[in-house]
């Protein structure tokens, strides 16, 4: 199922790989067995990774799926732009796509590639906002106060 499955300060990351691109990046609870990368591409994806761990203002270059509806990838274009450390509200965010706060909610929820594209960095004007389609607290919200917290941003 996954091409790779590493350690993360918050739990587990889950790598799948189609063909030579990234297909998903995925957040996943500790109980979650770790394993090796079973080809070149996820060996660089888990490189890269453990070095955000490590520094959060190391870059990524890798190759990404093709995903997405022409909307999501404009999203998720202007996140990659939120330099680490700096957050914008989902409201800002959609001021600079052109669109509704709610729909980049959304865009963001259906992020395949969460720390190479940091949807961490888009917040809710009252808080922390949700996480991978996931409001409330919990292991979601842990990972992107986690995320926040690694690049400077503390959320309680």
């Amino acid at each position: 199922m996954f091409n790779a499955v590493i350690d993360a300060p918050f739990g587990k990351v889950g790598i799948r790989l189609e063909g030579e691109a990234v297909r998903e990046i995925v957040y996943l609870p500790e109980s979650t067995r770790n394993i090796a990368p079973d080809t070149p591409l996820a060996r660089q994806a888990v490189e890269q990774i453990e070095r955000y761990f490590e520094r959060a203002s190391a870059k990524f270059e890798l190759p990404l799926a093709d995903v997405g509806t022409a909307f999501q990838r404009r999203v998720w274009q202007a996140i990659c732009e939120i330099p680490p450390g700096i957050v914008l509200t989902y409201g800002q965010l959609a001021k600079q796509v052109g669109s509704a706060p709610r729909a980049v909610g959304q865009a963001c929820g259906a992020n395949f590639f969460p720390i190479v594209i940091p949807c961490h960095r888009v917040v809710g004007s009252g808080g922390i906002g949700g996480f991978a389609h996931h409001g409330g607290d919990g292991f979601f919200r842990n990972v992107k106060r986690w995320l926040l917290t690694h690049e400077g941003v503390p959320y309680a």
